[in-house]
């Protein structure tokens, strides 16, 4: 009786382990059951150039969801990011002041903006642009090493006045279903006309057949800007850009450049 005994309760035990086994399966033990949350951000860009250095915070979050940024108050302390950005106009030749936030609702902002009057070389900005500290650099990179040589190169001439059409601009992009353009948060800057010192002015509206030094002036600086920003837009390309290049740095994913 004691061995019927012993031997009945040893078949209950493994009979209870394999009940158990059998309702743990291998999906249980490799899925986790806590709620992670779903992941929102993309995948920064990796642009070229200049352009690689613009918005380090917005590379900080890749992976992770995206929390909504708390706007700078009046009076907050300038984070280091943007002070170095500062610190980059001013070794760079940049004409440029600190402007209180901008906040116009929704994605209409700039919690650290800049208006520039002035760029490497002694060129002026007219009118003054109002950008974001990064876009502000790109760009005035660009003029530096793409725009000036150009000239110089083209029209043994240097750079005299950029006429911008259109900086900081709180819009969306036309026909685009709602979407923010880069302008409402001060990253893009249109480019109507380049006027040079030898008084020659050069518009940015696509050139006749025969302008050659024109043409190939724009042709230059419009390849060299794809190194310093992810957008590089104008003649050519829609209706809306036929007489000016825009220029932003837009965070895609996958470091998709739209040079067209």
């Amino acid at each position: 009786m004691r061995r019927r005994a012993r031997l009945a309760t040893a078949l209950g035990v493994i009979g209870a382990g394999a009940l158990a086994v059998s309702s743990c399966t291998a999906s249980d033990v490799l899925t986790p059951r806590v709620d992670v949350g779903t992941q929102t951000s993309s995948v920064g860009p990796q642009p070229r150039g200049l352009a690689r250095l613009a918005s380090p915070s917005a590379m900080m979050s890749v992976g992770y969801p995206r929390l909504q940024r708390p706007f700078a108050e009046p009076g907050a302390q300038m984070p280091a990011s943007e002070t170095d950005c500062r610190r980059q106009l001013r070794r760079l030749g940049v004409t440029f002041r600190d402007l209180a936030p901008i906040n116009d609702g929704g994605a209409c902002r700039i919690d650290w903006p800049v208006q520039v009057s002035g760029l490497p070389g002694s060129i002026e900005m007219k009118p003054a642009a109002t950008l974001s500290c990064d876009m502000a650099l790109a760009f005035a990179t660009w003029t530096r090493k793409e725009l000036t040589p150009s000239a110089r190169w083209r029209y043994l001439s240097g750079v005299k006045t950029i006429h911008q059409g259109s900086s900081y601009s709180c819009r969306n992009i036309r026909r685009s279903g709602g979407v923010a353009s880069e302008h409402s948060k001060g990253n893009a800057l249109d480019v109507m006309r380049i006027e040079l010192r030898n008084g020659r002015d050069i518009d940015v509206r696509k050139p006749g057949w025969f302008a050659f030094r024109e043409r190939g002036l724009l042709n230059n600086v419009r390849a060299g800007g794809c190194q310093y920003f992810t957008t590089v837009l104008g003649p050519g390309y829609d209706a809306d850009h036929a007489d000016h290049f825009h220029f932003d740095i837009k965070n895609r994913r996958n470091g998709y450049v739209a040079c067209r």
